[in-house]
């Protein structure tokens, strides 16, 4: 989960490795990270009922990674998401308290892995 997220629900799905860009990161890792950008909008869309996501990719310190490694972020939208407060108080309203999301989230990453598991009859006891 992003620390400081732009909605309730951010997350950030990253290589397993440091990486500076595409460029060097092979097509089975590549693969890899917008396969866990499809899991992460399956489990927003199940748990938080998004209605929609914005997705962005960060690749390097100038294009806003905050370090020279790249990241993807995923942020659920819902219908009348946006109000007043960021244009007059430049505060973010997050409807829920992050560790209460992170609990909702870990349940339903965790139940999507048991379906997809069952699925190819990978059931391990």
């Amino acid at each position: 989960m992003n620390k400081f997220p732009y909605n309730n629900g951010h997350l950030m799905v990253v290589p397993n490795r440091h990486c500076l860009d595409f460029e060097t990161l092979p097509r089975k890792e590549t693969a890899e990270l917008f396969d866990l950008l499809n899991v992460a909008t399956q489990v927003l869309r199940d748990n938080l009922h998004a209605q929609g996501f914005n997705v962005g990719i960060n690749i390097g310190k100038e294009g806003g990674a905050g370090e020279d490694h790249l990241h993807i972020h995923v942020v659920p939208r819902w219908a009348g998401d946006t109000n007043f407060m960021p244009i007059l108080g430049e505060t973010k309203i997050i409807p829920q308290y992050l560790e209460k999301t992170c609990q909702t989230l870990h349940l339903g990453f965790c139940n999507l892995l048991k379906k997809r598991v069952k699925r190819k009859g990978l059931n391990r006891r």
